[in-house]
């Protein structure tokens, strides 16, 4: 698979989003997601603007679904959402339904392994209850908490290779990452690179970051295609 860039915009208002979708599609980027923050802010809205101003460019909405899962992919999907996220610690009957909903309504399904207690095992169940996908994320409140505590912060590279290694569907780490970790994720199988905060976003602010962004973009996108293919799954 050859490898995607991919921005999330953890944003909380559509002007802002566009500005920086536009801004990421000029430095290179390959997919465009609503972020959590978005969608809350301005749902559906939100997907459709997007959708309206790039219309042949992918588009995640990442609900974090535990649960309705058919109608919040149904709902997504027909506002121009290409992917939806469901979460691994969401009941197998909501994987099943949203994997369901996906397919009638052309959408790829993510599950996303945040908070299980074995990171690999939630990544497998993902994939065995059909999800297209697998997010490998520490998440926000987890890293902050530990890191506020003096611990070290946990990082998605700790398992990046035992949770490829255990599925056959494309990765994608979120959580923390430096610029440098992000850019080398296709060399542990993960082609799907996501720029968040605080790469991208401020991780406080929730507003795009300060600095030429889009210079920073171009080069990351640059490094991470010319990876080439990238091998999927064992």
């Amino acid at each position: 698979m050859k490898p995607v860039v991919q921005i999330s915009l953890d944003l909380t208002n559509i002007d802002e989003a566009l500005e920086t979708a536009a801004m990421a599609m000029r430095a290179g980027v390959d997919w465009l997601e609503s972020g959590t923050p978005l969608i809350l802010a301005e749902g559906l809205h939100g997907v459709r603007a997007l959708r309206k101003a790039f219309p042949n460019i992918p588009i995640v909405a990442d609900l974090k679904t535990m649960d309705g899962g058919y109608l919040e992919a149904e709902m997504m999907a027909k506002a121009g959402a290409t992917h939806v996220v469901v979460m691994a610690r969401a009941h197998e009957e909501t994987l099943k339904v949203i994997v369901k909903a996906g397919r009638d309504h052309g959408a790829k399904v993510m599950g996303d392994n945040l908070g299980c207690p074995d990171m690999v095992a939630g990544a497998k169940f993902c994939e065995d209850l059909g999800c297209d996908f697998v997010i490998h994320h520490i998440g926000y409140d987890e890293r902050r908490g530990i890191a506020a505590r003096g611990l070290r912060m946990p990082s998605p590279m700790d398992q990046l290779r035992e949770v490829v290694q255990a599925v056959n569907v494309p990765v994608q780490a979120v959580g923390g990452l430096t610029l440098e970790q992000a850019v080398r994720c296709p060399e542990y199988g993960a082609p799907l690179v996501v720029l968040g905060a605080p790469l991208t976003i401020d991780a406080d602010a929730f507003k795009t970051a300060s600095g030429d962004l889009e210079s920073s973009l171009r080069l990351i996108c640059q490094k991470v295609h010319a990876y080439g293919d990238v091998k999927v799954g064992r």
